[in-house]
């Protein structure tokens, strides 16, 4: 079962803007004293390891969890295939989720739409619960500019 911190995926196109949006939105959502977490979806393989470090050695010696921690951070590596569920149950002590990608996935997106791109909005507005664009759209759906993070910040929390 999942926990119960509200959950919201912004999705849209490659190069349409979602790191800088979701960069500001952290930025607004923390001057507010809120805890947040941020998931990214990659659907390249990645490595946050580095060969001949330890925690790389450990890992390629077979380890199906290496973790690396200091008094100020910590890192977990599942060297293994992790539901995205399974991800969330492990985030506690935060105020609110929020994914970059995971348009397929159960709770509510908010998507983006840039002109400059060319490129629509990358579900059916219908399956949005808010869209960002720069673009003036005929939809009830609430609909934010690209520069407004605070009127976003604010429907989130709504």
């Amino acid at each position: 079962m999942m926990n119960n911190i509200p959950i919201y995926s912004i999705v849209a196109f490659s190069g349409t803007g979602k790191t800088t949006l979701l960069e500001k939105l952290v930025t607004e959502l923390k001057s507010r004293g809120l805890r947040l977490a941020v998931i990214k979806h990659d659907a390249h393989e990645f490595d946050i390891d580095h060969k001949g470090k330890d925690s790389w050695r450990f890992t390629q010696a077979g380890a199906d969890v290496t973790v690396v921690a200091s008094a100020t951070k910590a890192a977990i590596m599942e060297n293994r295939p992790v539901s995205i569920e399974c991800i969330i149950n492990k985030i506690t002590d935060v105020d609110i989720i929020i994914t970059e990608g995971y348009k397929h996935e159960g709770w509510p997106k908010i998507a983006v739409k840039r002109e400059a791109t060319g490129e629509s909005f990358p579900i059916p507005l219908e399956e949005c619960v808010a869209i960002v664009t720069d673009v003036p759209e005929e939809t009830n759906i609430p609909c934010f500019g690209l520069e407004d993070i605070c009127g976003l910040a604010d429907f989130m929390l709504g």
